[in-house]
């Protein structure tokens, strides 16, 4: 804080001057201690100068609601919400979330610097606190084909930027435990900032090995037993809730249960639809969630703010305290967490405000890159004996892998219980098409698709015939990306998403009633309820996450780490 700041803010806090802003008669969360107080807070310079009882320029009687910090979403891609990033941001900060810690690796993966550079232009001015974590895995692995190759020369100049904390999540466990040089020298670049860690499903003695590099956190744990070997290694868990994967049930039951420290867990969403945030809410829904798991509210609270803001370094959010930026949030009850009101820097955030869909550079339009693709590219024979499937799982993005027989004669023929999956190279347009078997996706009568396939983004297509998995594909050259279904030889809507090929411009309320049209389609075409189909399919791409993956050089087989033969 500045002189001039602190003498006005200090002058307040002795009641030598009047607070800009009092919140009058408020219940006080207080995270250091776990008390709820019963008091004013003087706001100045869009700081707390004081709690305690205090007169403003300007005043508001909260008559007794409650006063918590601004919630922070500890790890998301902005990408994943299918909007653009002012539009979420707002939507999200009406729910309490005043904070955000950004991978903009969906990004950097189809267009590098430029991708990068348009999360942090759209993220400049919004009422919140946006940061970045420079993508550490782009791409993803050796196997991976994305748009760009970001090493650690090429994260260099980021260094110095002031909404840069740290080392965006570090999937690639491989190099890591393996002592790789190149991936060890950009963990070095980032030594004492944030390191975020992407590791499902490691050997205790890789966790260890893993940790010991630097890397302090974890959101891809999906059970208690897991999450607990991590945060013996001194890492920080962020519970993560978002559409597809769901693990804040298995996690917080465990924590409850045990009776375990809740002061090295964070909330996250990673990825979550606009729709689900419209419906359920964003952070607030996980801190809601985990006190009617048995956790005590403030417990949650306190994992949502000052536990975050502790981790990554941001010494000045996460508390309602003198010194602290005033972001704030009003509650009516701390248990069905219902915003009222949420404050940023002191400053209301407008309930009717929208965001806007901000202008987006051209060149960042004209991302699928594919000249022409036709069905002949999605045979498949079918081996002389047992084929590995993709067994897809109900809420997780794990996959198991299904050694059996598959339908077919001298090719696989796909029906409802054992669909066809494939994903095609669309960034340098060399016609690389992969396909395999899955099954737990019960499609029936058409094909899916989408530009969205973690984190490559090339085209993923699923079905139970090639003819609707090849217009489906067309159809996304067609939008230059999105998410499409195909019933019976049509199209039957698509949800253009031109920016990147992730993200639309067309205004989260039209997102938002076409994601629901679509998603609602997939089901009765028998997509399992539980699932959310389009971000579950995005992830089946994804050669990282156990057990089974499929890229455009054919099926992958994580634990293994290496191409099925």
């Amino acid at each position: 804080m500045e002189l001039k700041e602190y003498r006005r803010c200090a002058d307040v806090a002795r009641h030598h001057e009047k607070a800009e802003l009092v919140l009058k008669n408020a219940n006080v969360v207080n995270v250091f201690t776990g008390e709820i107080l019963s008091a004013d807070v003087a706001v100045s310079d869009g700081k707390i100068a004081g709690i305690g009882t205090y007169e403003g320029e300007k005043e508001e009687d909260l008559g007794g609601k409650y006063l918590c910090p601004g919630f922070i979403d500890s790890h998301l891609h902005l990408e994943s919400t299918l909007v653009t990033p002012a539009e979420l941001i707002v939507q999200a900060a009406k729910c309490g979330t005043t904070t955000f810690i950004v991978d903009p690796h969906e990004s950097a993966n189809v267009a590098g610097e430029a991708g990068i550079g348009y999360i942090l232009e759209q993220t400049e001015d919004v009422p919140a606190n946006v940061y970045v974590m420079m993508p550490s895995c782009v791409p993803a692995t050796a196997v991976d084909d994305n748009g760009c190759e970001f090493t650690a020369d090429r994260m260099r100049p980021y260094l110095g930027h002031p909404r840069v904390l740290g080392l965006g999540e570090v999937m690639d466990y491989v190099s890591v435990v393996g002592g790789d040089a190149r991936m060890h020298e950009k963990l070095g670049l980032f030594e004492g900032r944030t390191l975020d860690g992407h590791a499902p499903g490691l050997s205790d003695d890789d966790i260890q090995a893993y940790a010991m590099a630097g890397i302090g956190t974890d959101h891809e744990c999906i059970d208690f037993e897991y999450a607990l070997k991590e945060r013996r290694c001194g890492m920080t868990i962020l519970i993560r809730e978002g559409s597809a994967a769901r693990n804040l049930d298995a996690i917080v039951k465990g924590i409850a249960e045990r009776g375990t420290g809740t002061e090295g867990f964070c909330f996250c969403t990673d990825d979550k639809h606009i729709e689900d945030i419209q419906r359920d809410g964003h952070i607030n829904y996980n801190v809601r969630k985990a006190a009617s798991l048995g956790i005590p509210v403030i417990h949650a609270i306190q994992m949502a703010t000052i536990n975050a803001a502790r981790c990554y370094g941001l010494r000045h959010l996460g508390a309602i305290a003198p010194g602290y930026q005033a972001d704030m949030i009003v509650f009516d009850d701390l248990e069905k967490m219902n915003v009222l009101d949420v404050y940023h820097r002191g400053v209301k955030v407008a309930r009717n405000k929208s965001g806007g869909v901000r202008a987006c550079p051209e060149e960042l339009k004209h991302t699928v890159r594919l000249e022409h693709f036709s069905r002949e590219s999605l045979r498949l024979l079918k081996p002389d004996g047992p084929y590995h499937v993709i067994r897809m799982q109900e809420g997780q993005i794990v996959t198991k892998d299904i050694v059996c027989e598959i339908p077919g004669k001298k090719e696989f023929t796909a029906d409802r219980e054992y669909n066809k999956i494939a994903v095609v190279e669309r960034h340098k347009g060399t016609g690389k098409t992969g396909v395999a078997v899955v099954s737990g996706f019960n499609l029936s009568g058409g094909a899916v698709a989408s530009s969205v396939s973690h984190d490559s983004h090339n085209i993923i297509v699923i079905g139970d015939n090639d003819a609707d998995m090849e217009l489906a594909v067309n159809e996304l050259l067609r939008t230059q990306g999105g998410y499409t279904v195909v019933e019976n030889g049509k199209v039957y809507e698509t949800l253009a998403l031109p920016i990147m090929g992730l993200m639309s411009d067309a205004g989260y309320e039209n997102v938002d009633k076409l994601l629901k049209k679509i998603i609602r389609k997939a089901h009765e075409m028998g997509v399992p309820e539980t699932m959310e189909p389009f971000i579950t399919l995005s992830f089946m791409a994804l050669p990282v996450i156990p057990e089974l993956r499929i890229t455009p050089r054919g099926l992958f087989n994580v634990k293994e780490f290496k191409l099925c033969e």
